[in-house]
């Protein structure tokens, strides 16, 4: 799941860049640990994950803005809105570059 439209007016605060998020959920049973894979925009924008374990049937949260890393929410620190509102997509690929999922919404012109 993606929220790119962070509720309220789109300004630069800490509230309004974690409104924005793309959700990531794990449909195996087994944990996987996400060190060196990468979430990226149309733009080229790109997150890279840490050691990161996510677990079986879990679900984590990467927000754009800053914050504490949980192990169910995921601070990019970023200090502007990586999602398009109108129009994205977000891309999640593992360590070997292979695309392992994708969520696209609105029509690029």
């Amino acid at each position: 799941r993606v929220q790119a439209d962070a509720p309220g007016r789109d300004d630069r605060s800490n509230r309004s860049l974690n409104g924005e998020w793309v959700e990531i959920r794990n449909t195996t049973r087994q944990p996987v640990n996400l060190r060196g894979w990468t979430l990226r925009d149309s733009d080229g924008n790109r997150y890279r994950f840490n050691d990161v374990r996510i677990g079986g049937r879990a679900t984590i949260r990467i927000h754009t803005g800053s914050g504490r890393d949980t192990r169910t929410d995921l601070f990019q620190g970023k200090r502007d809105h990586v999602w398009d509102n109108r129009a994205d997509t977000a891309t999640l690929r593992d360590d070997r570059n292979r695309t392992v999922d994708t969520e696209s919404w609105g029509r690029r012109r």
